[in-house]
């Protein structure tokens, strides 16, 4: 049959930047697949590249959008952009199965339009879309927002309908796929964004990024309505302001829609000397921060998307033996074990506490910090989690066995 090509679609971030793709991408690669990308472009990216094996087909990204027009604009756009490069990379090599990642729930429109060539379709459950909107404006009262919230329940379904097989990267979102999907249970696998742990690992700390203080407490992640990186900033001010401790400082990695919102908040709280917004961080930067920091924070609090939804930051700081707090939330409690410190959600006073508590006791961190990393390295890691991606496109094309199992004894 000769070496199976699979083609892989991203809308939200561009590769390598998106870490669970990328882990996907080498996986697949490494068991012996042809692997092609079509994503947007991040800066100063080029249109095509072939990197580490694996073809990066890539798009100038939509503008940000705002409302529900923008939105559709940016799909419309985006899912047109994607079309036009599958031509493409078809004519360089056909492919055999699409895999789309989501949000947004879209691409089963141009897997179905594959199907005619014999190309199946695997989808990859990122995020619960109509959770999402229910997470960031409530139940609809508008008929506007109930026909918003009904496509989007449409378009999760026919996506599910037309896969030949899903991945869930939980145990939540797989009783999505089969209760409200109606996925049969021998189509569906669950596959966690478990960290590297090979490379990510604790490294030497820098002790410049602590700008002066004695510590260093880091978030890292999408900076979105939903992610509650402003609870962080009130926790600052209480730290800060409220207690006067000014020996710890607040490192804010990534980017995202609330971005300048919340440099603005930060100047309004007074917290600019504080706390520094990295923006956009590279794998690099990364690892000098997270080996820096005392406390990794996860504020995302609870809403119907959050509480089971599997945050990759949480397992990132596990990784590098960092203990953590976090607002309680289901998916992070499987995530989390008795590696860290859980709040009641909302409780932003208790949060600072915590934090306070935990750079105060270094006994107590280094101890977390330990079995976060063991955690990390026995149950979170990315390689059995490889082992089981690799097994759907395995058994989408009756391979007994890949060139992954093998190696990666």
């Amino acid at each position: 049959m000769g070496t199976p090509h699979v083609l892989i679609i991203v809308q939200n971030l561009p590769l390598p930047l998106d870490r669970r793709v990328w882990l996907e991408c080498q996986a697949l690669r490494d068991a012996g697949y042809e692997v092609s990308v079509i994503c947007p472009k991040g800066p100063g990216d080029v249109p095509y590249q072939l990197l580490d094996g694996i073809h990066l087909y890539k798009y100038r990204p939509a503008p940000q959008a705002n409302g529900v027009l923008g939105y559709l604009l940016e799909f419309s756009y985006s899912w047109l952009r994607t079309a036009r490069l599958s031509l493409r990379v078809w004519r360089r090599r056909p492919f055999a199965v699409i895999q789309a990642c989501n949000p947004p729930d879209t691409y089963w429109a141009l897997a179905r339009l594959w199907r005619a060539r014999g190309v199946r379709f695997v989808f990859d459950h990122h995020d619960l879309n109509p959770e999402l909107y229910l997470s960031r404006f409530g139940e609809p009262t508008r008929l506007a927002g109930r026909l918003q919230l009904a496509a989007l329940r449409w378009l999760e379904r026919r996506t599910f309908r037309t896969a030949q097989r899903v991945i869930s990267t939980n145990e939540s979102y797989r009783r999505v796929a089969l209760e409200r999907g109606g996925v049969p249970r021998e189509h569906t696998a669950v596959v966690r964004s478990g960290p590297d742990t090979t490379v990510m690992r604790p490294g030497d700390p820098v002790p410049a990024l602590r700008r002066g203080a004695e510590h260093l407490v880091v978030y890292l992640g999408i900076m979105g309505p939903q992610d509650g990186v402003d609870s962080i900033l009130d926790v600052a001010h209480d730290i800060i302001a409220a207690r006067g401790r000014t020996d710890i400082r607040f490192a804010l990695l990534g980017f995202g829609d609330c971005l300048a919102e919340l440099r603005i908040r930060c100047t309004e709280l007074g917290l600019d000397e504080h706390v520094e917004f990295t923006g956009r961080a590279d794998p690099a930067m990364i690892g000098d921060y997270l080996s820096t920091a005392s406390v990794g924070l996860a504020p995302d609090s609870f809403s119907p998307l959050n509480d089971v939804s599997t945050m990759n930051k949480v397992m990132e700081y596990m990784a590098y033996a960092l203990p953590v707090v976090t607002f309680r939330l289901a998916e992070t409690m499987v995530s989390l074990g008795d590696c860290g410190v859980c709040v009641e959600s909302g409780d932003v006073s208790g949060f600072a506490d915590e934090v306070v508590r935990l750079v105060d006791d270094a006994d107590r961190r280094t101890a977390l910090g330990a079995a976060a990393r063991s955690r990390a390295e026995q149950v979170l890691d990315w390689r059995p989690q490889a082992t089981a991606y690799v097994g759907v496109f395995d058994d989408l094309f009756g391979r007994t066995g890949s060139e992954l199992v093998r190696t990666g004894e």
